[in-house]
């Protein structure tokens, strides 16, 4: 199965599509974070949330539970506003911000030192940024740059990364919560979709 977790009013065909509002196209209602998910453990083999997971003021519950479902090795790729741009506070219905490394949080070597009780464990193996258009055009700020010098810039500037795209892989059974299972991800750079 693949899921599409908060479809809104953009359900995808070929996907069972999920909300937490009953809209046309919207296979199954439901509130991901708030209550378990209609199906059963390892069943989803994709899964994805397009400006979803800024919405939810518990996302350990939400990724433990979608991990519970998903399949070993299913990916689930996330798409959010980077916290470092204005769409990710100006949305009075945003509840956190996301970085780079915020997803590293949802597996388990990073809570070598602290327990929440979460259970889930996904490995990220990329993260996107995508970056103005302007500033990848032939001429513009990064057009020539080498990634490492972007990157830095995109860390230290507001509104040149617009949002983040990761893709991360359920990790089953889960690892350890050590600090040496930690593993780094590809860092990519391409286009904003959205102005």
């Amino acid at each position: 199965m693949k899921l599409n977790l908060g479809c809104g009013k953009q359900p995808r065909e070929g996907w069972v599509n999920l909300d937490a509002c009953d809209l046309p196209g919207v296979d199954v209602v439901c509130q991901w974070g708030r209550e378990p998910l209609p199906f059963g453990d390892d069943t989803v083999e994709e899964a994805r949330a397009e400006h979803v997971l800024e919405h939810l003021a518990e996302a350990l519950p939400a990724m433990q539970e979608l991990w519970r479902v998903a399949a070993p090795g299913a990916l689930f790729t996330v798409t959010v506003p980077h916290g470092g741009s204005d769409g990710a506070w100006e949305n009075p219905t945003h509840v956190r911000p996301y970085f780079p490394d915020s997803f590293q949080f949802f597996g388990q070597p990073y809570y070598w030192r602290e327990d929440y009780g979460y259970q889930g464990d996904w490995q990220v193996r990329t993260v996107t940024l995508a970056v103005a258009e302007q500033h990848l055009a032939p001429g513009g700020r990064f057009a020539k740059a080498p990634l490492e010098f972007v990157v830095q810039e995109l860390r230290e500037r507001r509104n040149l990364v617009l949002e983040l795209r990761a893709v991360l892989e359920a990790v089953k059974p889960p690892r350890l919560p050590l600090l040496g299972l930690q593993e780094g991800y590809e860092t990519r750079i391409a286009p904003a979709r959205i102005a």
